[in-house]
């Protein structure tokens, strides 16, 4: 993934709370907090835009998705994680890491990209080829304009999950709306929660039923804890 995006400044704004992103990346609030600040022990794994208060980016919480998926997926322990970006940082000197460069795998040690070489960034002795699958970085696409759209997993990470839910800041203030419309899935719960029916929301915002429920299974967890 490249880090020559449009809209960059944008992208760096301070404009998710740490409790806000940790819902919207379905972690503890603890374990963000302790990748963005280390919990002042060790220096943070993903260094937020800003610090006090802690706030992330949108380019924080994707690097903060992408973290969430070698963690998830691939039991990847955060001091191997932590290594590999300072060699990813010294040897390539690019930002966000994380999200600028395409990561592999094998369950122990941490893997980048560069100029069509596998580089084993854990164990920079040895060098191996793998197929790769990225379910997690699939839900972060490119636009051909060079902008970004991050598709939120509503409900337990898994590769069939649509891309219902986006979070773009080009798009409804960088907050979670349905895809392609702009409708703020808020809002499409709020007015659930006054029971109006789905089907007469899907009816008034041109949207599908399906689209309708899944935003308003995206809000329950927000919902339920306000």
């Amino acid at each position: 993934m490249s880090t020559r995006f449009k809209d960059t400044e944008l992208y760096e704004e301070a404009a998710y709370g740490v409790s806000e992103a940790a819902a919207y990346l379905k972690l503890p609030y603890n374990t963000l907090r302790y990748w963005l600040t280390g919990f002042k022990r060790m220096p943070p794994v993903v260094v937020p835009v800003q610090a006090d208060p802690v706030r992330l980016s949108f380019l924080n919480l994707l690097e903060c998705h992408a973290l969430a998926g070698m963690r998830k997926l691939y039991d990847l322990k955060l001091p191997k994680v932590r290594a590999a970006l300072t060699q990813v940082n010294e040897k390539l000197g690019k930002p966000h890491p994380l999200i600028s460069q395409v990561f592999l795998t094998d369950r122990k040690d941490l893997f980048v990209e560069k100029m069509g070489e596998i580089i084993n960034v854990s164990r920079p002795q040895q060098q191996m080829g793998f197929d790769f699958y990225k379910m997690f970085l699939e839900r972060v696409e490119v636009t051909p304009k060079g902008t970004l759209r991050f598709f939120p997993f509503v409900m337990v990470p898994h590769e069939k999950e649509p891309k219902t839910i986006e979070i773009n800041p080009l798009v409804g203030f960088g907050k979670p709306v349905i895809s392609g419309t702009g409708i703020s899935t808020a809002i499409i719960a709020s007015r659930f929660n006054a029971r109006e029916s789905v089907t007469d929301l899907a009816e008034e915002y041109g949207c599908t039923p399906g689209q309708i429920e899944e935003a308003i299974r995206w809000e329950r967890p927000f919902l339920m804890a306000a």
